[in-house]
């Protein structure tokens, strides 16, 4: 059973910063691509940022220079710090992990959701 367990998330005044935290625990045999979605209220869930195992990172658009994903392959764990903060921001954050338990049970997992709100 593989669990993906977020943390980091809270109230931020506009400007600030946060930093997420996802660690994938469980039976993991390879992690190949760990990520942060987002949804917003009344809007459809939406790629953030991700890390490919080999360390390649994608950003969407809106995010570029004010977040930053980071991994730490020893303890199946990516961060995502984000700086700069605006309200429209605020959504719950998923991470989402692309990996497998054994060689050919690839699967792709997702956390509960960490609630990020960016106000004054």
């Amino acid at each position: 059973q593989v669990q993906l367990v977020e943390s980091g998330g809270g109230l931020v005044q506009p400007g600030g910063s946060l930093r997420l935290s996802c660690t994938a625990s469980g039976s993991i045999f390879s992690i190949y691509y760990m990520g942060w979605y987002r949804q917003g209220p009344g809007k459809q869930r939406e790629v953030v940022a991700g890390i490919s195992s080999d360390g390649a990172t994608n950003y969407q658009d809106s995010v570029k220079g004010r977040f930053t994903i980071s991994g730490d392959n020893a303890k199946n764990t990516v961060f995502l710090q984000m700086n700069s903060l605006k309200p429209e921001d605020t959504a719950v954050y998923y991470c989402n992990a692309d990996l497998s338990v054994r060689i050919g049970r690839r699967s792709n997992y997702w956390g509960q959701g960490t609630q990020v709100t960016v106000s004054s």
